[in-house]
């Protein structure tokens, strides 16, 4: 951070032009936050920039909650921006704010709250050294864990720096301060609040409503002047542990989050996280690819076997899209192609992306974490077939797999190779034009275009596939085995299998 041009003693912060007015140096940081954001605001300048599918619902609320100087906890499931949301509050602080230099709690110069700084102050005047903190200096963030420790939020007497400086162990100047005096002057977060010892969560009920924190037992006074925000999955209130009832009463807004509601929401959030350009070859991916993709981290949100507690991650479809490339990748380079252009059948190349982010519910297990993955594949690119085909005819095609056909894509195969075979099935290229693909394009798009109508055929259950990607004629019906209905007995022995495990997440 450049501080060249800043005040570097107390005297010259009292006469710098952009500190002239006390109220700007002493305003406390609930107050800073209010006031740049009510400029933001005012500018119609975005308030969390990067975060999609909240501008109407979640992004009200926290402003809600900032412009009562509110304290709020973000309550949601996994994947659902909670993290990036508490981190981005940093950009609605100044952008650099001067503290006594050598401050472990960050003192405001006009108002110290250690002794250290009281005693600096008293004694230099006017030549107290001042330093500067950057907005990222005045974020600190804590995952929350059962091993927390009172010392470790608050602080503890150190008996070595009461040796060295030859202090009673009740003097101020012996404490070692915790994770929150250090955020003094800024916004300290607890990520899964709900993991925190209940006698740790005690702990914070006198910083937020009096203000103030007590370090082993001694009569310290810190009134700290910090912006507290926590974030939690609902589902740990059962799974692990909860908020006790006094310091949930005292977090003025509790906000929900959610997943991307609609299709383009998620489309437009897998876009900006996934890393999809690989440098040493152009990379594209057709657009019915993108959200086939995206449908299914939607359809395994409403597949029953499928933990709906425990939430899909909107980092599946992030990890999916780019073990999707990578696998065009692979290809390309084998057989040394110019363009990355990924199929849906990379897409099963992607299942260990994909099985890893589902918690499934009895039944999913019973029948197997890629079993389970690949029919929800399969859903997926039925729902997107239909977009782009509706009631297409294709009875040519599935004539010319009835009358003994067949065809088998591999990896192993270049495109050029694999659009060879692919003529010969009567009817496909013609097909491909709601995908904007017509017989003259290139083998790479043709190639992706025509698997994924025939895998759309699959899915519709208009042509079989098998495991080893040979496309035939659907096969005749065969009476389905009857499931395995659990018993009671072995349904309560998955649940405390599972407890064990440590919970949904």
């Amino acid at each position: 951070m450049v501080t060249r041009n800043l005040p570097h003693t107390l005297g010259e912060l009292r006469t710098h032009k952009e500190f002239l007015e006390a109220r700007i140096a002493r305003r406390l940081v609930k107050d800073e936050l209010r006031d740049n954001l009510i400029a933001r605001l005012r500018t119609r300048e975005a308030i969390f920039p990067g975060i999609i599918g909240y501008e109407d619902t979640v992004v009200p609320q926290i402003v809600n909650a900032v412009l009562s100087r509110q304290n709020f906890i973000l309550l949601g499931l996994r994947g659902q921006a909670k993290s990036r949301i508490l981190r981005s509050l940093t950009d609605l602080l100044d952008e650099h704010t001067p503290f006594i230099a050598g401050c472990e709690i960050r003192d405001n110069p006009y108002h110290p709250l250690c002794k250290r700084c009281r005693d600096l102050v008293a004694k230099r005047g006017d030549d107290t050294p001042i330093a500067w903190l950057s907005r990222a200096d005045r974020y600190v963030e804590k995952l929350a864990t059962p091993d927390v420790t009172i010392a470790d939020l608050i602080g503890d007497i150190d008996p070595i720096k009461a040796a060295r400086g030859g202090e009673d162990l009740s003097s101020e100047l012996t404490m070692h301060y915790g994770l929150l005096p250090r955020a003094n002057r800024g916004i300290f977060a607890i990520n899964e609040l709900p993991d925190l010892a209940g006698k740790i969560q005690v702990a914070l009920f006198n910083i937020m409503q009096e203000g103030d924190v007590q370090i082993k037992g001694y009569p310290v006074r810190l009134e700290l002047d910090v912006a507290l925000v926590f974030s939690a999955n609902p589902e740990d209130y059962t799974a692990r542990g909860k908020i006790v009832t006094p310091l949930k009463d005292r977090i003025g807004s509790e906000i929900r989050t959610h997943y991307a509601e609609t299709l383009e929401e998620g489309l437009a959030i897998t876009a900006q996280e996934a890393w999809i350009e690989r440098g040493h070859a152009k990379a594209e991916i057709p657009q019915y690819l993108r959200e086939i993709i995206e449908q299914v981290a939607f359809s395994a949100r409403e597949d029953k076997r499928v933990d709906k507690r425990s939430g899909v991650s909107q980092r599946l479809p992030i990890s999916t899209i780019e073990l999707v490339v990578s696998n065009a990748e692979r290809r390309a380079l084998r057989h040394k192609e110019a363009l990355v252009l990924p199929r849906v059948g990379d897409l099963y190349a992607a299942l260990p992306g994909i099985t890893g982010k589902l918690e499934l519910e009895y039944e999913g297990e019973l029948k197997g974490a890629d079993t389970v993955v690949k029919e929800v594949v399969r859903t997926a690119i039925g729902k997107i077939f239909d977009n782009y085909f509706g009631d297409a005819n294709t009875q040519q095609i599935e004539q010319w797999f009835n009358l003994g056909g067949t065809t088998k894509i591999e990896d192993a195969k270049s495109a050029a190779e694999t659009l060879e075979e692919l003529r010969e099935i009567q009817g496909l290229f013609e097909k491909l034009a709601p995908l904007g693909v017509t017989p003259a394009s290139d083998p790479e798009h043709l190639v992706a275009a025509a698997e994924f109508l025939l895998e759309g055929m699959c899915s519709h259950r208009r042509l079989s596939r098998s495991e080893e990607r040979v496309f035939s004629a659907q096969k005749k019906s065969q009476p389905s085995r009857q499931e395995h209905v659990p018993t009671e007995p072995e349904y309560q022995e998955w649940q405390t299998r599972r407890t064990r495990r440590g919970g949904l997440n």
